[in-house]
């Protein structure tokens, strides 16, 4: 390292949990095993999916993985949350929370890795997505098409500029990354409360900010979201439960996302982000 180099970050480890969608989860592991130095720790965590072709793949894959990686199998069906949460206690340092329909890209574990520990007061962070709501590009809180190329779109991102790092009312969970000091300060999913899943992250989000820390998006990052899980506008599947047992925790918290949604602080950066794709000649879709 040459003087006044910035250090390579510490690697967060990487925990995916599974639970059937095979063609999905290949995809997911083929994307993180292209874009993340063999070096990084990646736990794979099969929460007993019933469809046998990922039990047939994930052998498939213990047998081509980095000696890094290592891939777990729950002995029943514990559900997203408690999987996550084995999965943090599994790793022990920062972790990345990727849903296995999401898709990595060029230098995304670096980027994410250098946002968290580029604050002390931060906890979790997003990346840009197609499909993730808040931190949806080209259009906010949309759904938007898959790109053509999203390893170029994630380099014209990093290019965008410094990244700002601006806080966000909360994380959104397809890809996730925590600092283990918030785990520490917090703990970890609520699996007693939120079951099955649908409103641990964002209850997450709102135990760190309470706790004096901050979720913010990656700004220099992106991942794609495929989406095979399907949430609301505010990071929640459309049920009453959900809300309502989110609410009963912290009744500011719709409040606070919808405040967000409606004053849109990330636009200028948003702007910045899609000028540098389009200097690129990249199309998002």
């Amino acid at each position: 390292m040459t003087s006044g180099a910035v250090p390579d970050p510490v690697l967060p480890t990487v925990v995916i949990p599974v639970f059937n969608a095979p063609e999905e989860t290949a995809h997911c592991l083929s994307s993180v095993l292209a874009h993340t130095s063999p070096s990084a720790s990646v736990l794979v965590i099969n929460d007993a999916s019933t469809d046998p072709e990922i039990d047939a793949l994930l052998l498939q894959w213990e047998g081509r993985a980095p000696a890094s990686w290592r891939i777990e199998r729950n002995p029943e069906n514990l559900g997203f949350v408690g999987t996550a949460n084995r999965g943090m206690n599994l790793a022990g340092g920062d972790i990345v929370l990727l849903n296995s329909d999401a898709v990595a890209t060029r230098g995304w574990l670096q980027g994410l890795a250098l946002c968290l520990q580029s604050d002390p007061d931060i906890a979790t962070a997003t990346p840009w997505t197609n499909n993730g709501e808040i931190a949806s590009i080209p259009v906010f809180c949309q759904d938007n098409p898959v790109p053509d190329d999203p390893d170029a779109v994630a380099v014209a991102v990093r290019h965008a500029g410094p990244p700002d790092y601006p806080e966000l009312p909360t994380a959104v969970g397809f890809c996730m990354a925590i600092a283990r000091r918030a785990i520490d300060r917090v703990g970890v999913f609520e699996a007693s409360v939120f079951g099955r899943g649908y409103g641990e992250e964002n209850d997450f989000s709102m135990r760190a900010r309470q706790a004096g820390m901050r979720n913010v998006l990656c700004d220099d990052t992106y991942v794609v979201h495929l989406g095979g899980r399907s949430f609301g506008p505010l990071g929640l599947r459309p049920d009453e439960s959900s809300m309502q047992r989110l609410l009963d925790r912290h009744p500011d918290y719709l409040e606070r996302v919808m405040d967000f949604i409606r004053q849109d602080p990330l636009a200028p950066r948003r702007r910045a982000v899609l000028a540098a794709i389009e200097r690129a000649g990249l199309r998002l879709g």
